[in-house]
């Protein structure tokens, strides 16, 4: 474990308004910041920044993730507990100290990011070796040199060890090899072989420039699938990263490009445009379109105009917006995808398609028409439900009734009748999603707490639970007194024993409370559940009678295990009475 002292050090010179301030819009609301969860898709910020406090954290009321700095660099960047110290320590300056004990995570993960870069050099060495179909794709596809080396492209010739042979020439072992998904293992023999065989590689790359994946494109002529990618590892998850994120963040530009593979990224990029990226082998994820927002506010979507890169257009448009990104739609003629497109027609013409990309809303009213007989009056009829759908998803009333003006002229309808028809399905929206919020609270005394999962079933005594761990971390030289009362293995609660547990080993050594205290051996979700607790009880005053009350109730309950549960009304009555206990 690391020294509370350097892990004081690190948070005070990594103030948590300054280090969410560079991924999220704050607001300052009294005396707290809030801002839109970077973790979750929602329209009114649930996410609350207490920086002001003895120990900064954060807090979302929406999906509950919580802690303090390295908590949020562990979640915002999907690093390993080390990783996001080393991150931050990176930032301010200063030297981790070397630490003992059990490392094997965060070995395997250095372990593998070494493999991958080593992986990286034999692909690229591999495009001038004795089979120059790598290299003469590349050249077809008018990739010059400094670009090919750049992306540090590369080339797996048609062996079935080729790799495997050099990678443990250079001391990987089989299991590092398997676990970086590199190589797979022969069902019949138990051999491994390698994964990428006949194929330009395209290493991707995170924002720290380390090499964590590959995607491989067959050179064969009917060679399947044609794209090859690696598959989620402990350093790598394709749902949350972006080919070419690690150049486009250099951009000046408020403005990202979003491809849809590959060659259209460098092709783009090769052109003068850094500002591009492209999702992983798989759809866009609402992940990958929050990693867009710490960047950019607008994003060009650039993908095939054929039937299939429209239809991902549309949901791409959804997803963007949904984290607060303005989405425009690229029209390209005369070209199937961008990187034809500027071969065709140059540079110069590329930049302007991207000055006079539509905004998603025209894009989507004018695709109402798709499918439909615009001569006839029952395609009008379609393409006009299809439109109050769209109208009637625009949240600003202003930008609403200038689209519904334009939509109302096109179709020659009066806008009076068609603003009824919108107002009519914001109605309903509103209505259904009422009856789904009905539905999802009736359901929750339902669903089950993966983190404290006795918590439904035991729900006064995790009530209590909670009252008394709160107490602690306000009142940590009051440990001893509540331990005089109550040892951790009478909680009933498994997570809150837990918690307790640590209280009960770590105050004692003369530390304060802090979540740093459980941040290296409890996971993210757990550190923000203590969060959580904290942000729960924020305005409640707790006494010590109230912690001695608590306390009797949990010897009770324990004689009666699951005795029932406590209402949200039980619970807000509990806490105005302890409001006013001092009056």
């Amino acid at each position: 474990m690391l020294p509370q002292e350097f892990i004081y050090q690190l948070k005070q010179a990594n103030p948590i308004e300054q280090v969410m301030g560079s991924y999220v819009h704050l607001v300052r609301a009294g005396s707290l910041l809030k801002c839109q969860c970077p973790f979750h898709s929602e329209k009114t910020p649930s996410c609350v920044v207490y920086a002001d406090t003895q120990d900064p954290h954060f807090y979302c009321f929406g999906c509950h993730a919580g802690g303090d700095v390295i908590s949020f660099i562990r979640q915002i960047e999907g690093l390993s507990y080390m990783e996001a110290v080393r991150m931050l320590a990176d930032r301010a300056g200063l030297t981790v100290p070397v630490q003992s004990g059990d490392r094997r995570e965060e070995n395997l993960r250095m372990r593998l990011l070494e493999l991958n870069r080593a992986a990286a050099n034999y692909y690229f060495k591999q495009l001038t070796g004795a089979d120059k179909r790598g290299l003469i794709y590349l050249k077809e596809r008018a990739l010059r040199p400094d670009i090919i080396k750049k992306y540090g492209l590369g080339y797996a010739d048609d062996r079935w060890d080729g790799l495997l042979t050099e990678m443990r020439r250079l001391g990987f072992t089989d299991e590092e090899l398997l676990a970086a998904n590199l190589c797979s293992r022969a069902q019949k023999t138990g051999n491994l072989y390698d994964r990428f065989r006949s194929r330009v590689m395209f290493p991707i790359i995170d924002l720290r420039g380390n090499v964590i994946a590959f995607g491989g494109r067959t050179v064969e002529k009917d060679g399947e699938p044609k794209y090859l990618n690696s598959s989620d590892t402990p350093v790598f998850k394709k749902g949350r990263n972006l080919f070419s994120m690690n150049f486009a963040k250099k951009s000046q530009s408020k403005r990202l490009i979003l491809a849809e593979g590959y060659m259209d990224v460098i092709a783009v990029h090769q052109a003068g445009f850094e500002n591009v990226v492209a999702s992983l082998g798989t759809a866009l994820t609402p992940d990958q379109c929050r990693l867009m927002r710490q960047y950019a506010d607008e994003v060009v979507i650039s993908y095939d105009s054929d039937a299939a890169g429209q239809n991902a257009t549309v949901k791409a448009v959804n997803l963007l917006r949904a984290v607060g990104l303005r989405p425009k739609i690229l029209h390209m003629t005369g070209a199937k995808d961008p990187d034809e497109y500027i071969k065709k027609f140059g540079a110069p013409y590329f930049r302007q398609l991207l000055e006079k990309a539509d905004d998603a809303l025209t894009y989507e009213l004018n695709r109402c028409r798709d499918g439909t007989d615009p001569e006839s009056e029952d395609g009008t009829i379609t393409a006009l439900h299809k439109a109050v759908n769209v109208l009637a998803g625009i949240e600003n009333e202003l930008d609403r009734n200038v689209y519904l003006s334009r939509v109302a002229k096109d179709y020659d309808v009066a806008p009076e009748l068609l603003k009824s028809q919108v107002e009519r399905e914001i109605s309903k929206r509103r209505r259904g999603e009422k009856k789904q919020l009905w539905r999802t609270v009736e359901a929750a005394p339902r669903m089950r707490d993966p983190v404290n999962p006795e918590a439904a079933q035991n729900q006064k005594a995790a009530k209590s639970e909670e009252m008394i761990l709160c107490y602690l971390f306000r009142h940590p030289d009051a440990l001893e007194t509540v331990l005089a009362q109550i040892r951790p293995e009478e909680f009933i609660t498994g997570f809150h024993k837990k918690v307790f547990s640590r209280l009960a080993t770590m105050l004692p050594q003369g530390y304060d409370f802090s979540l740093s205290l459980f941040a290296e051996d409890f996971t993210p979700e757990e550190t923000g559940r203590i969060a959580g607790i904290q942000a729960k009880y924020a305005d409640v005053d707790i006494e010590e009678k109230a912690v001695r009350d608590c306390i009797d109730n949990l010897r009770r309950l324990a004689e009666k295990p699951a005795s029932g549960s406590m209402s949200d009304a039980e619970f807000l009555a509990m806490a105005q009475k302890l409001r006013q206990n001092k009056r």
